[in-house]
């Protein structure tokens, strides 16, 4: 079908004839069915609901598959006019066993999102306009590969030049209509935290962030309170207040509150980091890539869309969100590096990089949120680039006071194929962060390397002893990565929030 539409185009050189053909296509329906095949074998098996369309054709498309042989894992083949779609890409699931167990993720979901993905982008190539997925025998998963591949960032794009997504639903006959409605507001809601971390940074500053946030949150009835600076000095959030001191930029804090049990008890707080702008302030960061950090604010934009997720879910759990907004610019005002701030606990922090931006801003949202004496903590934040040395681009890390989240979050992310690997909270590091002369913490610290881990031991500073907590570092996670054919390999990801999900429905500490 490409070599098709590239020999139109090029012979008839974007004429009438070759616009029609393609405009055509777009009203066209088209069908994404399943295929598993093992390594070596020529054998051909077809999921239920691939097995009954193949029957409906009298047996033809098994006879088409097997003309070219059997369907690769994560690759994808087009039928045409076989059965009531004028267009079937058939996609191969590939083998769940080909997943080691040291790979920590369930195999089989995986590669269901892996070929739900494949076909629609087939099938979308094609310019079909209307396409339907399979079951696949888990709709959750299938929903969760089609949608998080259907989605492009291009609301900046002259209109006449933006790609035409298709619809995307599930096939009329298919099961599991409740699994493909979660997994469908899943995927959209993480689609949104990437259209939030994508937007340039003049076009999604604090203020924009803040008001993107509380209409969104109205449609499913979730309170949004916007604090700003003259609220977060009454507070004593001085660790939060001197990176903003660089803008002009009005900074502001969010609280969001989803009591989806109806119950007083204690709420589960979510803390994000969300520096919409980080140059590095007067440590500024190399040129290259900076524009990178419009995406600073991803653990911002994976909190609100968690809320939002499980506010559409109606999940039975009372949970509160903590967003510290601003940006990290350099100026004649700008923290210097050296200067001293005080946190909102009164503890004393130099600061000594002033590009450790993140650290100080989280300091005072953990102090904000731990006076609502909550189940336990989780903050997530872009918060180091030493985790994505340590780790790469395949998992977040994550830092805990508690075995038990750290369980339950590690299987969670096995669940939703966004996976988590733990990192040390030695003692080692917090002595790195916190034995200095003349103040209580510096946010570099003594020593080399680690730079994940003694971020994460400045952190636990400010979280109470008796509070479980969960610091997640997405730094490595936060676009262009390689591991998932189905959120692409560039562009913002929006990662790991289905993890957040999964873990906070069940969470138990």
């Amino acid at each position: 079908m490409a070599f098709v539409r590239s020999y139109l185009l090029v012979r008839y050189k974007n004429s009438v004839l070759a616009q029609r053909f393609f405009s055509s296509m777009s009203d066209k329906r088209g069908l994404v069915l399943g295929v598993y095949s093992s390594e070596g074998q020529d054998d051909v098996k077809f999921t239920k609901f691939a097995q009954k369309y193949n029957e409906s054709t009298a047996g033809k498309l098994l006879e088409q598959i097997k003309i070219c042989g059997p369907i690769k894992g994560g690759q994808a083949r087009i039928y045409w006019n076989l059965g009531k779609y004028p267009a079937v890409a058939v996609a191969g699931l590939g083998d769940a066993s080909k997943w080691d167990e040291l790979d920590e993720i369930n195999g089989a979901k995986e590669n269901i999102r892996i070929a739900a993905s494949a076909g629609l982008k087939a099938l979308a190539s094609c310019k079909i306009g209307h396409i339907e997925v399979e079951d696949f025998e888990d709709a959750h998963a299938a929903a969760e590969g089609a949608l998080l591949s259907n989605y492009k960032f291009q609301v900046y794009k002259n209109k006449e030049k933006q790609t035409q997504l298709p619809d995307v639903s599930l096939a009329e006959s298919a099961d599991g209509r409740e699994q493909w409605a979660k997994g469908a507001t899943l995927a959209n809601a993480q689609n949104w935290a990437r259209v939030l971390m994508e937007t340039p940074a003049n076009l999604m500053t604090p203020t924009i962030f803040s008001d993107n946030v509380k209409a969104k949150m109205a449609s499913v009835n979730v309170e949004v309170q916007v604090h700003d600076e003259g609220w977060a000095k009454e507070m004593k959030m001085g660790s939060f207040l001197s990176v903003t001191n660089g803008t002009k930029e009005p900074a502001k804090f969010l609280e969001i509150t989803y009591k989806g049990d109806g119950s007083d008890e204690s709420c589960i707080a979510l803390v994000g980091k969300g520096v919409t702008f980080d140059s590095g302030g007067i440590s500024l960061k190399p040129s290259a890539s900076m524009d990178q950090m419009r995406a600073d604010m991803g653990g911002a934009a994976n909190v609100a869309a968690t809320i939002y997720a499980l506010a559409q879910l109606k999940a039975p759990v009372f949970v509160k969100g903590f967003i510290p907004l601003c940006e990290n610019m350099p100026s004649g005002t700008a923290t210097k590096p050296g200067d001293v701030v005080y946190a909102m606990n009164g503890k004393s922090i130099c600061v000594d990089n002033t590009d450790a931006e993140g650290r100080l801003i989280l300091a005072d949202a953990l102090c904000y949120a731990s006076t609502f004496k909550p189940k336990f903590i989780l903050d997530i934040a872009t918060l180091t680039g030493a985790i994505k040395v340590a780790l790469g681009d395949c998992v977040a890390g994550v830092f805990s006071t508690s075995n038990t989240l750290w369980t339950q979050i590690h299987q969670a992310g096995s669940e939703s194929g966004d996976r988590v690997w733990r990192m040390p909270l030695f003692k080692h590091y917090s002595e790195q962060m916190c034995d200095h002369n003349g103040y209580d913490l510096n946010n570099l610290g003594k020593g080399k390397g680690g730079g994940s881990c003694t971020a994460a031991a400045f952190l636990r500073e400010f979280v109470p002893k008796e509070t479980p907590w969960l610091h997640v570092d997405i730094a490595g996670v936060m676009g262009d990565c390689s591991d998932q054919s189905y959120t692409g390999a560039k562009g913002m990801t929006g990662r790991p929030m289905r993890t957040l999900v999964e873990f906070i429905a069940k969470a138990s500490p």
